[in-house]
């Protein structure tokens, strides 16, 4: 087939069809052009050459290849050779004119390091994170809009699999081309169709022994059960699927079902054995000038000691260019070093807290361990960069040992832990407002203020023998 698409005529098309920028041509309207590309997003073209009978042509040269018919009672058409997949749909239903969408496919990894990096698409500390994923083997899902680069990123992370690991492609239309890719590895391209279906191909899958079962998208209930059979035999997935947001991906699987599978049995099955979901977006950025795709979510599933299912959110942009990053839980960090790799757990935050004397990345909200990313994104103001200190992290402030023995712990300490009980939710207030590049100094001034309403007596006791500790070096009790 692929031979037989080198003798049909393009014509002007060819020009786009030759462009590594542009990745899809959509015709329609009466002479309509609009293009797609890595670098303006979607644009329309002007005086092109190209009206309904070429596209008539087009479309009758590649049924003629395939030995199939286009016209009234065959109104609809698709051809696909190793790089180009075509969709035409007759005028008869097109009653502007004939319709026309190429899509293209190239034999090639899009993603570098470099240009990812330099272009703003991904985070360096979330580029490795995401490659230590791979390489402990975690099951991935990777969610987006339509052309937001879903199967580049699929490509990119397959591309960082171990050469002696086997990979199979599953895919109703070829988009991976892994086999071509990477011509050396031991890669099978399966391919489904009207005969095999996902669940066919997938019980030969399984008998051709993968470490990697790579899936182009999940959109149908087939593809989701090919998927939750895969991943609880033991085999590694990456998949792509269309979800709004990455913590969206297994309910989103719940909802191509269409059966009566029991919702929370079914969520606890995709949470135990999903480790990863990522979010891609794509959108004309005013800061760069141009269409801009990007990493904006990266969630860990697990299920708690409970059987509950949770997530995690390790990483999120907002569109405002927050930034907000959470450590992974034990569940995650313990599944790695099932697969035999040790992972720091301050992986992605090295403290707990950002150090007010060190230099920090602009707009970036370092989220406590023991706080939920998603009640913080809720419940804070996400266009300040902000540290935000728990209870816990507050009533150590009671917990300061005198100096001088001679004071007593029961009239001294004990008093000023009553009143930072009585104001705890002033101390909360006023912490939690605070900006990241917060001194020692105007901490330990607000602490101050709090120990003016202690009796006098007592404070003149305790200031005379012990001098208020520095924040940071004062003990947890």
């Amino acid at each position: 087939m692929d031979e037989a698409f080198q003798q049909v005529d393009f014509g002007p098309i060819k020009q786009f069809i030759d462009n590594d920028d542009v990745t899809d041509i959509s015709y329609s309207n009466g002479g309509q052009v609009w293009l797609k590309t890595l670098s303006s997003g979607v644009y329309r073209v002007e005086n092109t050459g190209i009206d309904n009978a070429l596209m008539e042509k087009i479309a009758f040269q590649c049924a003629n290849s395939m030995g199939k018919a286009f016209n009234m009672a065959n109104p609809f058409l698709d051809a696909e050779s190793a790089e180009l997949r075509m969709n035409f749909v007759h005028d008869s239903i097109a009653r502007n004119g004939i319709a026309v969408l190429i899509r293209k496919t190239p034999a090639k990894i899009r993603l570098e390091k470099e240009k990812i990096l330099a272009e703003d698409y991904v985070r360096l500390d979330i580029h490795d994170f995401l490659l230590k994923c791979v390489e402990g083997h975690c099951n991935i899902l990777v969610s987006g809009e339509t052309g937001s680069g879903k199967t580049e990123l699929v490509k990119y992370l397959a591309a960082h699999t171990k050469e002696n690991e086997k990979l199979i492609t599953i895919e109703d239309t070829l988009e991976l081309h892994l086999d071509r890719i990477f011509p050396h590895r031991d890669i099978v391209a399966m391919k489904t169709n009207n005969i095999a279906s996902y669940s066919d191909v997938l019980v030969t899958c399984m008998r051709q022994n993968p470490r990697w079962i790579l899936l182009s998208e999940v959109r149908s209930a087939e593809a989701v059960m090919a998927v939750r059979n895969s991943i609880s035999s033991g085999h590694n997935i990456i998949s792509t699927i269309h979800a709004d947001k990455a913590e969206s991906i297994p309910s989103r699987l719940y909802s191509l079902l269409e059966s009566n599978i029991d919702l929370e049995q079914f969520l606890r099955s995709i949470h135990r054995y999903v480790q990863i979901g990522v979010h891609i977006k794509g959108y004309y950025s005013t800061k760069y000038k141009r269409f801009h795709r990007e990493i904006t979510e990266v969630v860990e599933f697990y299920v708690t000691e409970n059987n509950e299912p949770k997530h995690n959110l390790l990483y999120k942009k907002t569109p405002d260019g927050k930034v907000f990053i959470n450590n992974p839980t034990k569940y995650l960090i313990d599944y790695f070093e099932s697969q035999g790799i040790i992972i720091p757990p301050d992986i992605l935050v090295k403290q707990q807290f950002v150090d007010p004397n060190a230099k920090k990345d602009d707009d970036v909200m370092v989220l406590n361990d023991d706080v939920k990313p998603t009640e913080i994104v809720d419940n804070q103001n996400v266009g300040q960069a902000q540290v935000v200190p728990t209870p816990t992290n507050v009533q150590s402030i009671t917990n300061v040992q005198p100096v001088n023995n001679n004071i007593s712990r029961t009239n001294a300490s004990a008093e000023v832990d009553a009143i930072l009980n009585g104001n705890n939710v002033n101390v909360l207030n006023q912490t939690s407002n605070m900006n990241a590049n917060i001194t020692n100094e105007q901490l330990n001034s607000n602490v101050s203020q709090i120990a003016n309403n202690i009796n006098k007596t007592t404070v003149a006791q305790v200031n005379s023998n012990a001098a208020m500790p520095n924040i940071n070096n004062i003990p947890n009790s």
